[in-house]
């Protein structure tokens, strides 16, 4: 069997083709269902109050940059 161990090259070159393409696959899936949990997340309870809260500090920030430093100190 020794001296056959050069033919094998394609079936070694298909299986890795396999293998990638069934990686392929798997990392597709794998997106897919992160993407639904994304969307039924966002459709729960928890997913509208972590948007709003979200947005309520994205209206803070804005309001309270009025160009003054953030850190006063005096010198006495």
């Amino acid at each position: 069997m020794g001296c056959f161990a050069c033919f094998d090259g394609g079936n070694k070159q298909q299986r890795k083709e396999q293998e990638r393409l069934a990686s392929a696959e798997a990392r597709a899936k794998a997106a897919e269902a992160a993407q639904k949990r994304q969307e039924q997340f966002e459709k729960s309870a928890a997913g509208r109050a972590a948007r709003a809260q979200l947005e309520g500090m994205a209206k803070k920030s804005a309001n309270t940059d009025k160009g003054e430093p953030v850190l006063k100190w005096q010198m006495n």
